[in-house]
């Protein structure tokens, strides 16, 4: 009997958290309101066996009325909602920001508190302010005023606008710049139509997702309170140094009207008045961007970002047996430029094969910027037993909150390699897909003798031997020239596919055609990002195995200098470097035409047949 009153005892308890947990207690209140405008200040229960509510004291404001309560209860589906709430109806006393502390109020014996509220106090619009000292006939006028303008003449510039505002007007370059277009009215706006955004010249966009509702808020700016929607904000980095203009854009705004009435205006007016829909066409003013350059002193692995990163390495494993593979893993966390931000290059031992790293992006665009993590996983497969050392990885960038530059360096690793059980040293292979095999050392079957022919032999004598024979002679001398002629030819091959840099300088154009053959077909499809995103590998590529340089080190000041060197001309070099801009702003740009895509394609096959014919034969093995 005592262990089923203990039993009862805490089912009952459960029970009794458990509603405690569904119990919410809310404060809700305008963000911002007028000074001299009543507002109400409302605190909801989800119940309504509520006692001793109790709110904190209320600095700034003046209680009018309050609290009137209300409950309110439903049932949908069997289901019984219920909630009771206490309003207040308050009246700012000046302007300023202040926070209502939490109320408090308990519900079975339970004391629960509700969130605080931070209310933003605006001044009142000097037009208000000066017609009310101006005496009592002014009172309609600003009852007028307070409701926005109602007529179609109304429509100034002074009571509907749009801001484009950036977060900063001096930045540095790659530096993330927040761009705000906001609508300002004071009269009553039911449509937005035909938004023409400016295109950003000399920056990458990133659009925030603002969902489904632009936010709402009341600002006061030059003096008048407006009401504010925030109609798009993206993240622009400066792509070069200088003065960068955004252009104005253009938008149809839909606002409604009260139609004016013929004659004099009487009581029942208010009842009956008419309204009509009146577009506007709104353009917002130019935006000027000072971007500094990078300062002097880049370091050498220096990566064009501007922000804030952190790097962080992983090895497994460190042990293991030839024809296994080992996994290096780098992880990019931080703020900035995420997006165009390059992958490290690792520089794994001569004796092991080497994969494409695979990368996986995991970013989010916010007000301040491009954040989230770059992962990169390398995989490579060791030969040969014995301990290697995998160096370092440098990477550096320019930090903004202390304004400099700054290195970041993964630890070294030591991996060592066992030899694996049935297979050689250096004996294994890799097959179409991926997919690794090992070759199997020689079985003997435990005899020394393979005979040729077992059983009944029958001999026979020759009659006359091939010595003296004059093609005898032929049969050595053949052979022998065979011979040395396949080991001059084996001798050459072997010395051009130890050459690296060589095979690449000279399936630079093969490659390079091939990646243009998988853009063509991006074109053909309009798959305008993923086409200009084959063109760029293509351009890289090309150059980083024509000029021997790791893709890693390449820079757009490191190509022009190579191609300076090996006499190309300057006309052909700015061209490249024309399509490489180009296809960095497309990728984020608005979408471009056809014709557009056409000619880039046929500008990047010319540019490559020039660069192609003008280098000369050279050797830029390291």
């Amino acid at each position: 009997m005592k262990r089923y009153s203990v039993f009862l005892c805490l089912v009952f308890g459960t029970l009794l958290s458990l509603q405690a947990a569904d119990i919410t207690f809310t404060a809700s209140a305008p963000s911002s309101v007028v000074a001299g405008q009543q507002f109400r200040l409302t605190y909801t229960f989800n119940v309504t066996d509520v006692k001793d509510f109790r709110i904190p004291e209320i600095d700034g404001f003046d209680i009018l009325m309050g609290p009137s309560t209300s409950t309110s209860i439903s049932i949908v589906n069997g289901k019984t909602d219920k909630s009771m709430s206490y309003t207040y109806i308050l009246l700012p006393e000046k302007e300023g920001t202040y926070t209502i502390g939490a109320a408090t109020a308990t519900v079975k014996r339970t004391q629960y508190s509700s969130n605080t509220v931070t209310i933003k106090v605006l001044p009142a619009d000097k037009q208000t302010s000066q017609q009310s000292s101006a005496g009592g006939s002014s009172a309609g006028t600003q009852s007028r005023q307070a409701q926005g303008a109602t007529s179609a003449q109304s429509l100034s510039a002074e009571n509907l606008f749009i801001r484009a505002i950036p977060s900063r007007t001096k930045v540095m370059e790659q530096e993330g710049i927040l761009l705000t277009f906001k609508l300002y009215t004071r009269v009553d706006v039911s449509g937005f139509e035909n938004a023409q955004f400016p295109e950003f010249k000399g920056f990458l966009a990133q659009e925030i997702d603002l969902g489904q509702n632009a936010p709402v808020d009341m600002e006061n700016y030059n003096g008048l309170n407006y009401r504010t929607y925030v109609l798009k904000q993206t993240v622009l980095y400066p792509q070069q140094s200088g003065e960068l203009e955004i252009e104005s854009g253009s938008f149809d705004v839909v606002v409604r009207v009260r139609n004016a009435s013929t004659g004099g205006r009487s009581f029942f007016d208010d009842f009956f008045d008419t309204y009509s829909d009146v577009r506007k066409t709104i353009k917002t003013k130019p935006v000027k961007i000072s971007v500094e350059p990078f300062p002097f002193g880049k370091p050498a692995n220096f990566n064009a970002f501007s922000g804030s990163l952190k790097l962080t390495s992983t090895c497994s494993p460190t042990s293991l047996k030839t024809d296994e593979a080992v996994t290096v893993k780098l992880v990019l966390t931080g703020n900035g430029n995420m997006k165009m931000l390059k992958t490290p290059d690792i520089k794994f031992p001569a004796d092991f094969d080497v994969y494409d790293p695979k990368v996986e992006n995991s970013f989010k665009v916010t007000p301040q910027g491009v954040t989230g993590s770059k992962t990169i996983e390398y995989l490579a497969i060791p030969r040969f037993a014995g301990k290697f050392d995998i160096p370092s990885v440098n990477l550096s960038y320019y930090d903004v909150a202390t304004k400099s530059y700054k290195t970041l360096s993964t630890e070294p690793f030591t991996i060592d390699v066992e030899r694996g059980a049935g297979s050689a040293e250096g004996s294994g292979t890799v097959v179409s897909g991926g997919t690794y095999t090992s070759k199997q050392n020689v079985r003997h079957l435990g005899e020394d003798i393979h005979y040729i022919k077992t059983g009944d032999l029958q001999l026979r004598q020759e009659s006359e031997l091939l010595y003296g024979q004059s093609w005898f002679f032929l049969l050595y001398i053949v052979p022998f020239v065979l011979f040395v002629l396949l080991l001059v030819i084996y001798r050459k091959q072997v010395r051009d596919n130890a050459n690296v840099a060589k095979q690449r300088t000279k399936k630079a154009s093969k490659v390079a055609v091939k990646r243009l053959k998988k853009a063509a077909g991006y074109l053909k499809a309009q798959d305008r990002a993923h086409f200009y995103d084959e063109v760029t590998r293509a351009l890289w590529g090309y150059t980083s195995d024509k000029l021997n340089i790791p893709l890693s080190q390449l820079t757009k000041e490191t190509i022009d200098k190579q191609l300076a060197d090996c006499q190309v001309n300057e006309e052909t070099r700015r061209a490249y470097m024309d399509i490489l801009e180009t296809c960095e702003f497309e990728q984020y740009a608005p979408a471009s035409s056809t014709e557009a895509m056409d000619e880039l394609y046929d500008k990047t096959i010319k540019v490559i047949d020039k660069m192609e014919n003008t280098i000369r034969t050279k050797s830029y093995a390291k």
